[in-house]
């Protein structure tokens, strides 16, 4: 049965071979920063999985939907850390998958405060199907007919796919009470010259601090700039956790969307380990909202402490000397 991605069409199909590649973003973009800042492994000193599930725009037909799995941890005998990040979006006819192994250096500032240094590379492969309808639009808006696309050598007649190399470099600043962080991705400026497609460096700075109230109550501000030096975007964010066990916040994303969520987080009585779990649901402020429900995001964490190895101990028997 053929889908019509009117929208997809009218984003990302343009009059020119150069396509900015918009990476996919996050509600929870806090719990998400090993993705786009390669110098985040390790620092959580604990080896940690965190899975992303987001259905964007519910209501249209071939609406973005996107997964993410990143897993990181340190290596503290060389002040390193290791990372490894895997997404799939999908967006109408649309489908890229990326695969990245990040490195950081955590070098000490002062007291509590580190500073990693990272460096992710990787594959990045997108595909494109011909699994869609172009409509034809006049000059006012009004839709004319279905159109064929022939002729235009933007619209792919068959399936494709290419794939590209693509590394990232970013720095982190980080100690128990904040973080800081900037980092460019797609350094190399990939190109899928199959599909006509040159993959845009990306440009991130993201911030947070923890502000505690009293013994039980925190509140986190929590901020995310993306540009692709075109365009950019703003994400501001606000949680408040109680008893460092259950949190709610809200996102707003300039000129996009309103977003609030609620999690829970627990400690395992062994203390070596914890599970997150968030959600978040996305009201559309831009005019697309005449169009789709909103957004839902689901995030799971797990984190595994590294124990310390107990200390040499060297016992004396008069009797063997």
């Amino acid at each position: 049965m053929k889908r019509i991605y009117l929208l997809f069409i009218a984003t990302a199909i343009g009059s020119s071979s150069i396509f900015a590649q918009q990476d996919p973003q996050f509600t929870q973009f806090m719990y998400d920063r090993l993705s786009f800042n390669p110098g985040f492994a390790g620092s959580q000193e604990a080896i940690c999985a965190t899975v992303f599930g987001r259905q964007q725009w519910s209501g249209f037909s071939g609406q973005p939907n996107t997964g993410l799995l990143n897993v990181s941890a340190p290596i503290k005998s060389i002040k390193s850390g290791v990372g490894l990040s895997v997404y799939l979006d999908e967006i109408g006819p649309q489908s890229t998958t990326a695969l990245r192994l990040s490195y950081a250096y955590h070098l000490k500032i002062s007291g509590a405060t580190k500073l990693g240094i990272g460096l992710s590379v990787g594959l990045l492969n997108s595909s494109l199907n011909n699994d869609w309808i172009a409509y034809n639009y006049s000059s006012d808006g009004v839709n004319t007919g279905i159109g064929t696309g022939a002729g235009d050598n933007l619209i792919p007649q068959n399936n494709q796919t290419a794939s590209t190399f693509d590394a990232a470099f970013g720095l982190y600043l980080y100690n128990p009470k904040y973080y800081a962080g900037i980092s460019m991705g797609h350094l190399n400026e990939g190109d899928l010259s199959d599909m006509n497609i040159t993959v845009a460096r990306h440009l991130y700075f993201m911030a947070g601090y923890h502000f505690d109230l009293d013994a039980r109550w925190r509140i986190t501000p929590n901020v995310l700039v993306k540009s692709d030096l075109a365009s950019t975007q703003l994400d501001a964010n606000a949680t408040v956790m109680y008893d460092n066990t259950f949190w709610l916040g809200a996102t707003y994303r300039l000129e996009d969307a309103i977003a609030p969520m609620a999690g829970y987080q627990y400690e395992f009585p062994s203390g070596n380990s914890t599970l997150r779990i968030g959600y978040s649901y996305d009201f559309t402020t831009s005019e697309i909202n005449n169009y789709s429900s909103g957004s839902h995001e689901l995030m799971l964490s797990y984190c595994l402490k590294i124990a310390k190895p107990l200390p040499k101990r060297v016992y004396k028997n008069p009797r063997f000397l």
